[in-house]
């Protein structure tokens, strides 16, 4: 069963990114969907503030990637927005990344879904009926 979690402002989009973070572990993926504007960011931002970092969360739409070390363990964030085919994955070093010392947080996971692992966590973030409602969707295990 998905855990289900209704956002009304970033801010609590940040802690349900706290809540799945208290759980994770080095190899844990998690792939984001989830249109433009829709959270992604603020939950893996919420994510990183669990974990104890406490400076600037931005999406890394142009870098492709943004590595953060923490005092639990190293977490990557992944923008794959511009990431177009499989040879452009892999020219980033993808195969790298799976080594399972990090945490990755992957968003516009669409577009790598035949890369993902086949236990990797999906989080589905979807505007709701206001400007700030959020229905945040968690299939994969954690939380329940």
């Amino acid at each position: 069963m998905p855990s289900v979690f209704h956002s009304n402002s970033p801010e609590e989009t940040e802690a349900v990114g706290a809540r799945v973070a208290a759980q994770a572990y080095p190899g844990l993926v998690i792939a984001f969907t989830g249109d433009l504007g829709a959270g992604k960011t603020a939950f893996c931002r919420g994510f990183l503030r669990q974990l104890g970092y406490t400076g600037r969360v931005t999406s890394p739409t142009f870098a492709i990637v943004n590595e953060y070390d923490t005092a639990q363990f190293r977490v990557c964030h992944f923008d794959m927005y511009r990431i177009l085919d499989e040879d452009m994955l892999y020219d980033i070093g993808w195969d790298d990344y799976l080594d399972g010392d990090a945490v990755l947080l992957i968003e516009w996971s669409e577009n790598i879904t035949e890369a993902l692992p086949d236990d990797c966590v999906t989080v589905e973030i979807l505007h709701g009926d206001t400007e700030n409602s959020r229905m945040i969707t968690i299939h994969g295990g954690i939380l329940s």
